[in-house]
């Protein structure tokens, strides 16, 4: 073979294996991804705090007893059987007056779940003041399905006379 016949042409040359006309482009990192502001980290736990502290200084200063003010509960209405929200405006009507024992007698569970959300936001607040990702609930099915079955043994023994002290 002749060094002729070695040539390779260059318009027989496939589009992917030719270079590119022009200077080559530059190669760099994609920039490091920023980090978030603590004033933007603390929106959200500060807002939904925010939210539920409103909540709670509404329904601590238009008194659920009176009638008129708040709708009655529609199985309540309907059935005459408590189920387990009843009494929780009630409840919180009396925890936001620092009324513990009457937010106990008007709903329990409800009093268990201001204290374990007050717990949940005081740790999502430190984790954003100090940076940190946001405390997730991950909860395997059969804590819920123990969840479940608590709740629905807390609205029957408030509907037996056994359990009168939990109704309100």
């Amino acid at each position: 073979m002749t060094g002729e016949n070695r040539r390779v042409d260059a318009s027989r040359t496939p589009p992917a294996q030719r270079p590119a006309p022009g200077p080559p482009e530059p190669q760099y990192a994609p920039p490091a991804p920023a980090r978030a502001s603590r004033a933007r980290t603390l929106a959200v736990p500060v807002l939904t705090l925010a939210g539920v502290v409103a909540a709670f200084a509404y329904v601590g200063a238009v008194d659920p007893n009176e009638p008129g003010h708040y709708p009655v509960c529609p199985l309540f209405r309907l059935t005459g059987i408590l189920c387990p929200g009843c009494g929780g405006l009630r409840s919180a009507h009396a925890f936001a007056r620092g009324d513990l024992l009457t937010a106990l007698g008007a709903n329990a569970a409800a009093v268990v779940g201001y204290v374990l959300f007050a717990a949940f936001t005081a740790v999502w607040l430190v984790r954003a003041w100090r940076g940190a990702p946001a405390p997730r609930i991950d909860l395997k099915p059969a804590y819920w399905w123990v969840f479940g079955s608590l709740m629905l043994i807390f609205a029957i023994v408030r509907n037996l006379p056994l359990g009168s002290a939990l109704a309100p």
